[in-house]
């Protein structure tokens, strides 16, 4: 069935069968199509004069002083630090968003549990909030002595074993 589309866009139409065609399959042929004389002739002209008003308008332009140059530099700056923040308040948002979205649904999924004990065991899997742990201090009283004598050592006496 594929096979038979592509071969009727293969296919060269008479302007007769085009006309014919359903309206997707003609624009699908269409698109590959050269465009008429005329049209081609009216893009060009298009083209044309879009360049000339653009040189036109480069001409007209007064030459900006440095002051001026500096200033819309500056502003430019500003402009571009204020498009950033937006961005990073975007994502910030989302972020959020997604975050609330899923203790919802983790929520809803330990509150349809047929059974409590199911809901607790979903719960201690999946909690609905992630925890953010603080790291505390990973050393013990003993290893905290051992690496502060170590940072106190200047001389090396503690670690250097040549004899």
């Amino acid at each position: 069935m594929a096979e038979s589309k592509h071969h009727t866009l293969r296919k060269q139409f008479q302007p007769e069968e085009l006309q014919k065609l359903p309206p997707q399959v003609k624009s699908r042929y269409m698109a590959y199509q050269e465009p008429p004389k005329d049209i081609a002739d009216a893009q060009a002209i298009t083209r044309k004069r879009l360049l000339d008003r653009k040189k036109k308008i480069e001409i007209q332009k007064p030459n900006l002083s440095d002051k001026e140059a500096e200033e819309r530099e500056k502003h430019a700056k500003l402009i571009g630090q204020l498009k950033a923040a937006e961005a990073r308040n975007r994502l910030r948002i989302m972020r959020l968003r997604y975050q609330a979205n899923r203790a919802q649904e983790i929520s809803h999924l330990i509150a349809c549990q047929p059974v409590a004990l199911k809901a607790v065991r979903l719960q201690a899997l999946v909690p609905p909030h992630v925890e953010i742990k603080e790291k505390g201090d990973m050393l013990d009283k003993f290893s905290r002595q051992r690496v502060e004598a170590l940072l106190k050592d200047m001389q090396g006496l503690l670690t250097n074993r040549v004899n």
